[in-house]
C-alpha cells in the first residue's frame, strides 16, 4: 500500500497552531491556580491572627471541644462474656469503639486498658439477654457504659470526657 495515497480528508492547516496554543493557555491556567494554592498554604498569616512588628501572633481564643476533630479509640479485642442463666442466650461478643476529642484521653484509654476492660466486662456479664434484644436496651447499655468510663477517667485523674460509646459488633448466642 502506497503511504501517500490521498483519501479525500482535509487537514486544516491551523488546527496544530490552535492545539498548541490551547495547551499552553490550560498549563498557563493550572500553574496560576496552583501558585494561589500554594501561597494560600504557606502564606504566614492565617485568618484569626494579627500582624504585629515582630512578625504574625495569633489572638488569643477559647478553644471549644467541639473544634477538635473525633477521636475513635478501639477496645480491643473483642468482649466475649458469658450472660447470667436463665436466658435463651448464653454468651455475648461485643466490638466496642470510644469516642473523645481529646488526643490526651486516648493515652490514657491505652494506659489504663486492663482496668477499663475489667469494669466493663463485668457490666457486661451482668445484662439480661431479653433486655438487650431491641436497640433501647443496647443504647441503655451503651450510656452505662460512658457513665462507667468517665467515672473511671475521673477517678484516676485523666483529662476530657468519652463523648461516645458504639457497638462495631454485637452477637448473642
Amino acid at each position: 500500500m502506497d503511504s501517500d495515497l490521498d483519501l479525500g480528508i482535509e487537514k486544516p492547516e491551523g488546527s496544530k497552531k490552535k492545539l498548541i496554543i490551547i495547551i499552553a493557555l490550560a498549563a498557563l491556567l493550572l500553574s496560576a491556580v496552583g501558585g494561589g494554592v500554594a501561597w494560600f498554604l504557606l502564606s504566614d498569616s492565617k485568618p484569626g491572627s494579627e500582624q504585629t512588628e515582630g512578625g504574625v501572633e495569633d489572638k488569643e481564643k477559647v478553644v471549644d471541644n467541639d473544634d477538635n476533630p473525633a477521636l475513635y479509640h478501639p477496645l480491643e479485642p473483642v468482649f466475649v462474656v458469658n450472660l447470667p442463666p436463665g436466658g435463651r442466650h448464653n454468651m455475648m461478643q461485643v466490638g466496642v469503639h470510644l469516642m473523645t476529642r481529646e488526643p490526651d484521653l486516648v493515652e490514657f484509654l491505652e494506659y489504663n486498658n486492663p482496668l477499663i476492660r475489667d469494669h466493663l466486662l463485668t457490666l457486661f456479664s451482668n445484662q439480661k439477654d431479653t433486655a438487650l434484644q431491641d436497640r433501647k436496651g443496647k443504647e441503655k447499655l451503651q450510656a452505662k457504659m460512658k457513665k462507667v468510663l468517665n467515672k473511671i477517667v475521673a477517678d484516676q485523674g485523666g483529662t476530657g470526657e468519652i463523648e461516645g460509646v458504639y457497638f462495631t459488633s454485637f452477637v448473642m448466642q
